[in-house]
């Protein structure tokens, strides 16, 4: 998912890092290696001060506890899923890392299923205390299996510069989807490409679909749905219709079919950060991710943010959001040590970095007053307003059923099926 995310300032090192094929990984603990305990750490903060920060975490964690070394590697999120996965179908521990992302739902259920996560239920009980509101989806039969370390919401970021050139001046914190076509429109008339999407990666474009069903769909409804593997309800046939309208007002970047979602500057994100769109809707990792598509390295200044529009009669609860988070999770290979690194990554010193960088929403309650952007300190707002935060569907549903889903969404902005074919294909892959 990255769905994940880049930083917004230079953090300098501790330590010499030396370049893996595979990411990065850092070794220089004394005394050799038969005296060093190593700790192999993943995650997707691949770029920029992110991974620089991360780096240092793991420099000071060593300090902490003499004889440690924490091999990091950093990876894109694409990749690093598909390493993980790999992990879990081998026999070979080399290849299981000892601390690595989780995303919750779906694959979590199959990580614990094949029994490659350590319960940290009791082991980490004075963290989870902490950020007890934002382990539901990291909680398997009473067991919780990850700690969150992030935790937002999916918006639309915007380039307020542009939106002033386009002549719109009122911007709604939660728009109408009369109001949010009403910009696109004055945009394209001003000759602004309103919106990037980077359909090649697939779920950037299905994000659209996953809000139409939050907004159109009672929360229960949904819930139920996935329970009983029945998708015959009509809102979620009116959240395709939704996406048809939009998709059919052409406001989306040329080549979109093959634009990816946050490397380089052609991306979806790199449009945004540079100034070629107006609009992209994207996670709470955004601000980061731009700043690392900049030239400066530092998020746009123009960057600003508001809620998924709504519909007129729908079911969904206009709080109600799509998002997810990020946790840290253990392997059941891991030693012990590795627990301490998990729950060091939700310290009040770690989050308030973390914070600073524009990396995420931080779940540590002490580290909120550290997040520097306000587009993210407007999400922190919107995020613990009431409303429930419906995870990313493909996450909730795993890929067995993802998969398919995303795959006929990606068709929709290629004109291709219908918003009956959507629902077909998430029913079949459900069902069988």
């Amino acid at each position: 998912m990255t769905r994940k995310m880049r930083a917004a300032a230079v953090v300098a090192l501790g330590a010499v890092i030396a370049t893996l094929a595979s990411g990065c990984a850092r070794s220089h603990a004394p005394g050799g290696l038969d005296d060093v305990q190593n700790i192999t750490w993943w995650h997707n903060s691949a770029t920029g001060s992110g991974k620089d920060y991360y780096d240092k975490v793991a420099t000071d964690f060593e300090k902490l506890h003499p004889g440690v070394n924490v091999e990091v590697q950093a990876m894109e999120h694409a990749d690093m899923l598909t390493r993980i996965d790999a992990a879990i179908k081998s026999d070979d521990p080399e290849q299981i890392p000892d601390v690595f992302m989780s995303r919750g739902g779906g694959e979590l259920k199959n990580e614990v299923k094949q029994g490659f996560t350590r319960d940290l239920t009791k082991v980490a009980k004075e963290e989870l205390a902490k950020v007890g509101r934002f382990t539901d989806q990291y909680t398997i039969d009473g067991k919780t299996y990850a700690l969150p370390f992030s935790m937002g919401i999916v918006g639309v970021y915007y380039n307020a510069d542009l939106f002033a050139k386009a002549g719109i001046t009122d911007v709604s914190p939660t728009p109408t989807i009369d109001e949010f076509n009403g910009y696109i429109d004055k945009l394209k008339a001003a000759g602004i490409t309103p919106l990037s999407v980077g359909a090649g990666d697939k779920w950037p474009a299905a994000h659209y679909w996953y809000y139409n069903v939050v907004r159109e769909c009672a929360f229960d409804t949904v819930e139920s749905a996935i329970a009983d593997k029945d998708y015959s309800d009509p809102c979620f046939l009116k959240a395709g219709e939704d996406l048809q309208s939009l998709i059919a007002k052409q406001p989306f970047n040329e080549g979109l079919m093959t634009t990816g979602a946050q490397e380089g500057p052609t991306s979806a994100s790199g449009l945004l950060a540079r100034g070629q769109v107006a609009m992209e809707l994207a996670g709470h990792w955004e601000p980061g991710v731009t700043s690392g598509l900049t030239d400066d390295g530092k998020t746009p200044g123009f960057l600003k943010w508001f809620a998924y529009p709504t519909f007129p009669g729908e079911a969904g609860d206009p709080k109600d959001q799509m998002g997810g988070g990020d946790a840290w999770e253990v392997s059941t290979t891991a030693p012990d040590m590795a627990v301490e690194l998990a729950k060091y990554l939700l310290s009040d010193e770690v989050q308030k970095g973390f914070a600073a960088l524009n990396m995420g929403l931080p779940t540590n309650p002490a580290a909120t007053d550290a997040i520097e952007n306000p587009a993210l300190r407007d999400l922190v707002d919107v995020r613990d307003a009431g409303g429930k935060t419906q995870l990313y569907l493909d996450t909730r549903l795993g890929s067995a059923i993802g998969d398919p889903m995303n795959n006929a969404i990606q068709q929709m902005f290629a004109g291709q099926p219908g918003p009956q074919q959507v629902v077909d294909a998430i029913t079949a892959a459900a069902r069988s």
